[in-house]
């Protein structure tokens, strides 16, 4: 079966994940494409985004105009501030991760497993993410991880598997998956598919996954059972 479709660039996938985050929840973006999401999150609405080397209350990427040297986020991009957020302490920023006060944490990974596991570093200098970092924190004290990221390697390799073949960052933590290609929930039965790239067939998109996919009840297609 051929097919044609366009994969989601990074802002779309970005713009997706917005989408999803209900009103005053406490959010913390990792490193990549997480920090896109606070540009498409309306300024209607509420959304308190964290910073784990201590900024509360971030908004979007700064105009060429707007740019504060000194306010970055932890990925070293620079970045703005909401009114009434503030600058905090490294030790309370991660006192706040570690207290599971934050709502949800959008990270990016290498590689999920069907179970939810997610690795997101490396141990070869040669990778992008050496090593951990706060992911780890992050991944267990939040309420709930995303995660965000490329839906196969760049030689076509799936990132969605049934076991991770990176370390793993923490252990059967991932709720969902936003992908290029994809929206995926992690239950208890595996991946299960919210959501697909206009024009992708769910035999295309099996096709780029390791593990074995679902099709959630609301894209059920008769001719799949």
């Amino acid at each position: 079966m051929s097919d044609s479709f366009t994969p989601l660039s990074r802002k779309d996938m970005a713009r997706r994940v917005a989408q999803d985050i209900p009103e005053g929840w406490y959010v913390n973006l990792g490193i990549g494409i997480p920090t896109l999401v606070a540009d498409f999150v309306p300024n209607e609405r509420e959304v308190i985004f964290h910073s784990e080397n201590g900024v509360l209350g971030m908004g979007p990427a700064p105009g060429p105009d707007d740019a504060d040297p000194w306010l970055i986020n932890a990925g070293k991009q620079q970045v703005t501030l909401r009114r009434g957020g503030s600058y905090i302490h490294h030790a309370d920023s991660f006192a706040m991760i570690r207290g599971g006060h934050l709502d949800l944490c959008v990270l990016g990974a290498f590689e999920v497993a069907e179970n939810g596991d997610v690795a997101n570093w490396a141990t070869s200098a040669n990778d992008t993410a050496p090593a951990v970092g706060g992911a780890m924190d992050l991944a267990a004290g939040a309420k709930n991880l995303w995660v965000v990221m490329e839906h196969t390697t760049k030689d076509g390799s799936p990132r969605l598997v049934a076991k991770c073949s990176y370390p793993l960052t923490a252990m059967r933590a991932v709720r969902r998956v936003y992908t290029n290609l994809a929206v995926i929930d992690v239950t208890p039965q595996g991946f299960r598919v919210v959501e697909m790239a206009p024009g992708l067939s769910f035999e295309a998109l099996q096709a780029r996954t390791d593990a074995k996919l679902d099709l959630a009840d609301s894209n059920k297609d008769p001719n799949h059972g």
